[in-house]
């Protein structure tokens, strides 16, 4: 029950306790299965209506101002609203709390899905969830693509340019691989220069450390600020980003393995750029998944604990809001572009008949992502058993 307006003020102006933050934004982290969208309810059945640390404006405000940001959204909100009721030490406590049960519960399970010689029911389980996963990017895409298209309905030129960026960031997911980025950032400074905004956006410079060549830590730490810091949209943004170089540049991972890296996400709960931690493991190891975790989450915490106090004017700035115009559609093209090469990384017949399975569960009849995996699978644990081929 939400308090009453005396109570709420009272809570707003007293800081909450760090025990209190560490508490319960580590119950989100452990509960919050079912991505962004859950995450968000979560937080806000938290801060607004059960404490009444924040109101309901200021909370929907914080969401809009997280959204303009690259990077995970919603893990950003987390931080934020942590940031709100508690300063700088309960953003850093709060964001811990939200991010790090995902994390090693990935690292974990890394360690059993992706060992050198796994057991056969544990590479018939990846093989059964992976070939859905391909389902659940395009649940995710079309999750999107309502909220992104009613800002341009009306307008046929705008509509074109949506279509557009739509079609550019699809094409970029499939053929650049981890060049995606650039795709996202042109979208969006383009758009900027077409509305014409005075004083644009500054340069972007991305500086390449120069063992990112070698596939070392360099490049694992260079793929991880991609995917924490540059990719608009987050969520399934991050799986082209991460396909191109855990796969197809360094060769860290088969496309099977990334295949249960993505569904290992997808079943955890906690925010989906916490994929990146099993990314980091085949590339290094333990060590490697925890350097990835980090780097991919500090940009996060940087741009709150940096930015927090001017949420209110991101979210009004017109140049901010232009960039988004441009990179969101593209963001949501890129999701469909994985789709695409996540379903073309299967290899045996079965797994496409579990993916038509997914598709159907997920996109008529409205079934839940964690149990729509789960039962793939299941049913590839039982594909295994039965002597069915398993993908290389």
């Amino acid at each position: 029950m939400t308090s009453d307006p005396g109570q709420r003020a009272e809570r707003t102006a007293r800081p909450a306790p760090l025990g209190t933050v560490a508490r319960e934004w580590t119950r989100i982290g452990l509960t919050g299965f079912g991505g962004p969208p859950a995450h968000i309810a979560l937080l806000r059945a938290l801060v607004v209506d059960r404490m009444g640390w924040m109101d309901a404006r200021e909370f929907q405000d914080a969401n809009a101002a997280c959204g303009l940001l690259p990077g995970p959204a919603s893990t950003q909100l987390s931080i934020f609203c942590a940031y709100r009721v508690g300063g700088p030490a309960a953003a850093i406590v709060g964001g811990l709390g939200f991010i790090l049960p995902a994390v090693i519960l990935i690292l974990i399970l890394s360690v059993l899905f992706l060992a050198g010689n796994p057991p056969l029911w544990v590479r018939g389980a990846g093989a059964g969830a992976g070939a859905a996963v391909a389902a659940v990017a395009v649940q995710a895409a079309r999750g999107l693509t309502g909220p992104s298209f009613d800002h341009v309905r009306g307008s046929a030129t705008r509509t074109a340019r949506w279509i557009g960026y739509l079609v550019v960031g699809a094409a970029a997911a499939a053929l650049l691989g981890a060049y995606l980025v650039l795709a996202l950032l042109a979208c969006g400074l383009v758009e900027v220069l077409i509305q014409r905004r005075p004083n644009g956006l500054g340069s972007i410079g991305l500086l390449l450390p120069g063992s990112v060549a070698t596939g070392g830590v360099g490049a694992l730490a260079w793929t991880a600020f991609k995917v924490g810091a540059l990719s608009f949209g987050g969520g399934f943004v991050i799986i082209p980003l991460m396909q191109g170089d855990a796969v197809h540049n360094y060769h860290w991972m088969t496309n099977a393995e990334f295949l249960n890296a993505v569904a290992l996400g997808q079943v955890t709960p906690g925010p989906v750029v916490a994929t990146v931690a099993a990314v980091g493991y085949a590339a290094h190891g333990v060590a490697g998944g925890l350097l990835a975790a980090l780097v991919a989450f500090t940009p996060s915490f940087s741009f709150i604990l940096l930015g927090g106090g001017r949420f209110e004017q991101l979210r009004n700035n017109q140049r901010a809001r232009a960039f988004l115009d441009g990179a969101g559609p593209a963001a949501i093209g890129a999701i469909l572009g994985a789709a695409v090469l996540l379903a073309g990384a299967l290899q045996e017949a079965w797994q496409f008949a579990i993916l038509a399975a997914a598709a159907v569960a997920l996109l008529v009849l409205k079934r839940g992502i964690v149990e729509t995996l789960l039962a793939a699978g299941a049913v590839g644990v039982i594909a295994a058993l039965v002597g069915a081929p398993l993908p290389h």
